[in-house]
C-alpha cells in the first residue's frame, strides 16, 4: 500500500475523529449533594479551599468554610463546593481554625470497617519498613494527617502501645482506635498519652494513663545496636524523640576522635556516637535527663561517654573561647520556634550554635544539626546554617540532607508534615 504523504487530503481522511464533548455533571440537588443518598451533614467549601485541597492539602480552615450552626465537633461531614458537587469525607472540628481535616477524597461510609482498613495500611507500611517486629524495637506506627488519620498519633514501644487522640473526632473514637489496635497488634498495654499543649486548640483537657492492660513500666527498646528505656507515662514525647532514630543511627556512622553531643537529653545520640568515637561529651541543661543518660551509658558498656549539665549555649561559647576542638559535633536542639512570632529569634538561636560548632571543628571534622521547628523550613534552615559557617569562615560539605525517620512519613502538598530537618555536614 503506498504510505501517505503527510498533510494530504487523504490522509487528512484517516485521522481519527474528534472526541465527543465532556458530559457535564447534573446540576446539584437544593440542600444537599447531587446524587447523595448519605445524611452526613455537609459542609460547603469555598473556591479557595477547593483549590487547597485539589494541591494535596487536607486541612482546610474555619473561613473558607460554611457549615451548619448545629454541627457538633468530632462529626465527619460530607464536602461540597460551591456549586454543591461532592469533594470528600472529613473530621470537623468545631473549636480549631482549622475545621475540616479530609478522610477521604472517595464518596465511602467512614465506619470502623473504614478506620480498621487505615490502621491496618499503616502497620504494613512499618513491618514493611522494619520487617523484623521480633526484635525490640520502637517506632511510630500511625503518624495522624500522613496516614490520613488526623489527629491520631500511635507509637510502639517493643510490645507496648502508646496513643494520642489530638482532635475532637479522635478523642471521641479514642476506645475505638485502642481496640482496633489491640486486635492488630496484640499490645502487653496501651498507654494514653493526651498530656500535650496542642489539645487545647481542640478544647480538650489533658489526659494520660492507661487504657488497655497495666502499668507497664520502663520499656526497654533497641535502636540499631544501642539499648534505650522509655517511661511511657512520663518520658518526654510519647516516651522517646522516636523521629530521630534513623538519624541517631547514621550520625553514629561518621563519628570519630573526640564528640561532643549538645541538647543531648537521655542520651540517645551520644550512645551512637560513644560506638565509634574515642571520648564522648554529652551535654544537656536537665540534671534529671544527664542522670537518664548515665544509667544508659552503663547499660551499653559506653565508658567512654561523659554527661555534662549545662546550658548548650553557654557551653558551646567557652568552650570556643578556650579553643577547644572537636572531631564530631551533633547539635539537635528542641524547637527554638514554637509559632511565627518568635522565628526571629529562634534562627538567631540556630544561627549562634551552629556559629559555635563550626569553631570547634577541626578540619575534616563531622557536624550533624537539626531542627524540628516546623515554621523554619530547609531552605531557611540551610541558609542559616550558610550564614554561621561563613562568619566563621569555614566551607561546609553537605554529605546527607536528612528528615524524620521513615515510620514517620510526609504528605506530598502538606508541608506540615515535613518538620524535622537533619544536615550531615563536613569541614573539609
Amino acid at each position: 500500500m503506498e504510505r501517505l504523504k503527510l498533510g494530504s487530503r487523504a490522509a487528512r481522511d484517516v485521522r481519527p475523529k474528534a472526541r465527543p464533548a465532556v458530559q457535564r455533571r447534573p446540576p446539584p440537588v437544593l440542600g444537599a449533594i447531587a446524587g447523595s443518598t448519605s445524611d452526613e451533614p455537609t459542609v460547603t467549601l469555598s473556591k479557595r479551599a477547593v483549590e487547597r485541597l485539589d494541591q494535596g492539602h487536607v486541612w482546610i480552615y474555619r473561613s473558607d468554610i460554611a457549615a451548619p450552626e448545629t454541627l457538633a465537633g468530632g462529626e465527619v461531614v460530607r464536602l461540597a463546593d460551591e456549586r454543591g458537587w461532592f469533594v470528600g469525607k472529613a473530621f470537623y472540628g468545631a473549636q480549631s481554625q482549622i475545621a475540616i481535616r479530609l478522610l477521604s477524597r472517595e464518596d465511602e461510609p467512614i465506619d470502623e470497617e473504614f478506620f480498621a482498613r487505615r490502621v491496618g495500611r499503616a502497620i504494613a507500611l512499618r513491618d514493611a519498613i522494619q520487617p523484623d517486629p521480633g526484635r525490640c524495637r520502637a517506632g511510630r506506627i500511625v503518624h495522624g494527617e500522613a496516614d490520613l488519620l488526623p489527629g491520631l498519633v500511635v507509637d510502639r514501644y517493643a510490645d507496648c502501645l502508646t496513643m494520642q487522640t489530638l482532635i475532637e473526632a479522635t478523642d471521641a473514637r479514642r476506645e475505638l482506635f485502642a481496640s482496633l489496635l489491640e486486635k492488630a497488634l496484640r499490645p502487653r498495654a496501651i498507654v494514653e498519652r493526651n498530656d500535650v499543649k496542642v489539645r487545647a486548640y481542640e478544647g480538650l483537657a489533658q489526659r494520660k494513663g492507661v487504657l488497655r492492660g497495666t502499668a507497664p513500666g520502663p520499656v526497654e527498646f533497641a535502636e540499631g545496636e544501642v539499648r534505650l528505656v522509655a517511661d511511657l507515662l512520663e518520658g518526654q514525647k510519647t516516651g522517646a524523640f522516636l523521629d530521630q532514630a534513623e538519624n541517631r543511627i547514621e550520625a553514629g556512622r561518621y563519628a570519630r576522635g573526640r564528640a561532643l553531643d549538645c541538647f543531648t537529653y537521655g542520651g540517645a545520640f551520644a550512645l551512637q556516637l560513644a560506638r565509634r568515637a574515642e571520648k564522648v561529651t554529652a551535654v544537656d541543661i536537665s540534671e534529671q535527663a544527664a542522670a537518664q543518660g548515665r544509667e544508659a551509658a552503663v547499660s551499653n558498656g559506653a565508658t567512654n561517654l561523659e554527661f555534662k549539665v549545662a546550658n548548650a549555649f553557654d557551653l558551646l561559647r567557652e568552650e570556643s573561647a578556650r579553643g577547644e576542638r572537636y572531631d564530631t559535633i551533633v547539635l539537635d536542639p528542641p524547637a527554638f520556634a514554637k509559632n511565627k512570632a518568635s522565628l526571629d529569634a529562634a534562627l538567631r538561636g540556630y544561627k549562634e550554635i551552629n556559629l559555635r560548632a563550626f569553631h570547634l571543628l577541626e578540619r575534616g571534622g563531622v557536624l550533624v544539626t537539626c531542627s524540628c521547628s516546623f515554621h523554619i523550613d530547609d531552605e531557611t534552615f540551610e541558609r542559616t546554617v550558610l550564614q554561621a559557617a561563613s562568619d566563621a569562615k569555614r566551607t561546609a560539605q553537605v554529605v546527607e540532607r536528612r528528615g524524620a525517620a521513615r515510620d514517620h512519613p510526609t504528605l506530598l502538598g502538606v508541608p506540615e508534615t515535613r518538620y524535622l530537618k537533619c544536615l550531615i555536614l563536613r569541614v573539609p
